[in-house]
């Protein structure tokens, strides 16, 4: 296959990828080890391109020998070009606070609800396959609520969300494990009572890490597989090298992308949003936007989301809450 100059700007992707070949030439080898392409149902060598119908066949006699390069992805069965899929992909990494499937309506011709669909399931792709193992080092580690601001909310809905909690009623909880000078892990979970806390670092932080924490930590905390580190925000926001400074920036971008971008998330689908932000913060600069590009369409493959799974008719996996669609609650 003949070398091709790959797009480095957002402009430059819209042009590459109007062709069918050079959607091919970049997505082969990114999908397939060495660029030899693989039936993704028995995992032969042996297939033939069809140009007429832009797609392989599998020598071996089995179901499903024809495959295109959407098979077994994120875009499989979407009637939808990837002459449109991969400039939003390309749209929602680079885009620092995201995009709103308004927008990308609006920008690709499509229709709001398709493009709504397009956006979480890329979102799917986003997410991290805890693959690099654990954190350790110096970890970060607080808890955020996402939800309405009781101010915005009707006088009776008010009164019923403050009889939950101290500013956190009718919210979901966000928990966040950051290795400083690495990544983020974010996932959003029931509440953040002594075990789910527990549970979460257990899951994601080496024993014997150094943990950095606020005040809030002092019900969970693990001294002996931890060394405890606890800031007061009572007192100050940084003890010498004790903050969580690094996991509350994350929050802030968090925050700002729903607020600012999506105006309101459902809690069936917030672990999504989470999955995104999570995504960009880890691969954030000085990674270029078109490597960050690259490294999503390595992780489309493999991944699949039907709309049923996306409305709650079949589950995906574990939520806080079971309610449908996006963009119903103010945030």
């Amino acid at each position: 296959m003949e070398d091709i100059k790959e797009p480095k700007t957002l402009l430059e992707a819209i042009e590459f990828f109007k062709s069918p070949e050079n959607c091919r030439a970049y997505l082969v080898p990114r999908r397939w080890n060495k660029g030899i392409v693989k039936c993704p149902t028995c995992g032969t060598e042996k297939v033939k391109f069809q140009p007429q119908h832009n797609r392989w066949q599998c020598s071996s006699h089995h179901p499903r020998r024809q495959f295109t390069l959407k098979t077994g992805t994120i875009f499989e069965d979407s009637p939808i070009g990837l002459d449109k899929w991969l400039p939003a992909m390309w749209l929602i990494c680079s885009n620092r606070n995201g995009i709103s499937s308004w927008e990308l309506h609006r920008a690709m011709g499509i229709t709001q609800k398709s493009a709504w669909f397009m956006l979480q399931r890329i979102r799917l792709a986003m997410q991290d396959d805890l693959a690099g193992g654990m954190l350790g080092g110096e970890v970060e580690v607080d808890e955020t609520w996402i939800g309405g601001k009781a101010r915005n909310m009707h006088k009776a809905r008010k009164i019923e969300v403050q009889k939950q909690g101290r500013n956190t009623g009718g919210k979901t909880a966000v928990i966040g494990v950051l290795q400083r000078g690495g990544k983020i892990r974010a996932t959003v979970a029931p509440d953040r009572t002594k075990r789910v806390m527990q549970e979460a670092v257990r899951g994601n932080v080496e024993k014997g890490t150094q943990v950095h924490s606020d005040e809030a930590a002092h019900y969970w905390r693990m001294d002996d597989e931890y060394t405890h580190n606890i800031v007061n925000h009572l007192e100050a926001y940084v003890d010498g090298n004790v903050h969580v400074n690094g996991v509350e920036n994350f929050w802030a971008l968090l925050k700002r992308t729903i607020g600012g971008t999506y105006v309101s998330v459902e809690p069936f689908h917030l672990f999504r949003y989470v999955d995104e932000q999570a995504f960009r913060f880890n691969n954030r600069l000085p990674m270029r936007d078109s490597d960050r590009f690259s490294c999503l369409v390595r992780k489309a493959v493999g991944k699949r989301l039907t709309y049923k799974q996306l409305t709650g008719k079949e589950s995906e996996r574990p939520e806080p809450s079971a309610t449908e669609d996006e963009e119903a609650l103010p945030f």
